[in-house]
């Protein structure tokens, strides 16, 4: 059991492992920020303490006058901006051309006041025994605070680029292992098939010597046909189909004759097609497959029983086969889910017929499907479009 699950289990090892990474990356980033902010702060109110000793007069020295200029000119990462208590604005480390502008000063003021908190440049007047309140200084991040900002960010979004790479890489491989089984499967079952199969063909030439009526006898030939037909179709699954210039009014016709003869009478079938040939590059075998395919669920979608037409059209360089039933519709929002693996709306089946036409049509004639028209409760059209040649 344990052996069982282990797969399952590295894989949770992994994810949480990973999880625990990218969550200790992400709160030691927030640590540092934190930190070079309050060390930028600090830094402001430095700046603010040397501008209210320049301004109240008390660094008589040459030497504090001097140290408290290169204070305030040291800075020059942080924009900033000073108010004085008469309205008074002086900007620094900021585009010269824009700071002669007073309403974009007062939207910066605004943003700054977001970014960090004001602080108040005062000094303590001695005589008057209280804080005097010489202006405000705003100041926001500087270029590096703001890229370590969106640092977290920007490796997230790497994070989650690398995950779908991989995911996408690991649903790639096993789509295709999946789809060597199911080829591995399907030539097996072609195998199996021939077996019986050969024995039929003989069984079938001694009947001919019996005195069997000749009709059965080519009833039974035509099911031994498409047997083999149904044998070719599952040995090429997995490779890539031989194409044919082939008649698609004939090859549609032949379909659905057979289809005419072995479908319930409460099924109303009308075929349509022009009477000259209409050329194209197919493969009989996988192309019946198709017809057979739509065929039958649009009498399913009938539940056997109701009105069905094929219908062959032409343009000049395409061909389209429509299928029309009289059944209970598809869903505007299903148009395009009804051509994946898996999807059904019966209680019985694999969701694989559709699938499997559009496969065929799209993937090795180059051609398109979809549905044309639907409306529920009154029925459904399907097109197949392929190019003609000449």
């Amino acid at each position: 059991m344990i052996l069982k699950n282990k797969p399952v289990l590295i894989r949770w090892i992994l994810i949480l492992a990973s999880f625990a990474i990218v969550s200790g990356i992400l709160w030691n980033t927030y640590i540092f920020f934190q930190e070079f902010k309050q060390e930028e702060r600090a830094k402001m109110e430095i700046f603010a303490l040397a501008v209210s000793e320049i301004s109240q007069g008390t660094a008589n020295d040459n030497d504090n006058i001097t140290l408290n200029l290169e204070v305030m000119s040291s800075n020059t990462s942080n924009p900033r901006i000073s108010v004085t208590t008469e309205g008074i604005m002086d900007a620094q480390n900021m585009d010269e051309e824009k700071i002669k502008d007073s309403l974009y000063l007062k939207r910066k003021i605004k943003q700054f006041a977001k970014e960090n908190e004001p602080i108040n440049i005062s000094y303590f007047d001695e005589q008057l025994n209280r804080k005097v309140r010489l202006g405000t200084l705003y100041y926001g991040n500087s270029p590096a605070l703001n890229k370590l900002k969106y640092y977290p960010l920007a490796l997230l979004l790497i994070i989650v680029l690398f995950a779908a790479v991989a995911y996408f890489f690991f649903s790639a491989s096993k789509a295709s292992e999946q789809n060597k089984l199911w080829a591995g499967m399907a030539k097996e079952t072609a195998h199996q098939i021939g077996t019986p199969l050969s024995s039929l063909v003989g069984w079938t030439e001694i009947l001919k010597t019996e005195n069997v009526d000749p009709d059965y006898i080519k009833e039974i030939e035509k099911d031994i046909d498409r047997l083999q037909t149904i044998t070719e179709r599952f040995s090429k699954i997995g490779s890539i189909p031989t194409l044919q210039r082939l008649d698609i009014v004939q090859e549609t016709k032949d379909s659905y004759d057979y289809l005419l003869t072995r479908t319930s009478k409460l099924v109303s079938f009308t075929f349509e097609a022009p009477e000259t040939p209409i050329y194209s590059e197919i493969n009989a075998q996988l192309y019946s497959w198709t017809i057979e395919n739509m065929v039958k669920n649009a009498i399913d979608a009938m539940k056997g029983k109701g009105d069905l037409k094929l219908q062959i059209t032409s343009t000049d360089s395409f061909v389209k086969i429509l299928i029309t039933d009289n059944g209970k519709g598809i869903p505007k929002r299903n148009f395009k889910k009804v051509f994946q693996p898996g999807f059904t709306s019966k209680k019985r089946g694999w969701g694989l017929g559709l699938s499997l036409a559009k496969r065929i049509v799209e993937n090795y004639h180059n051609g398109k499907i979809k549905v044309l028209k639907s409306e529920l409760g009154k029925g459904t059209t399907m097109q197949i479009s392929l190019k003609t040649v000449v």
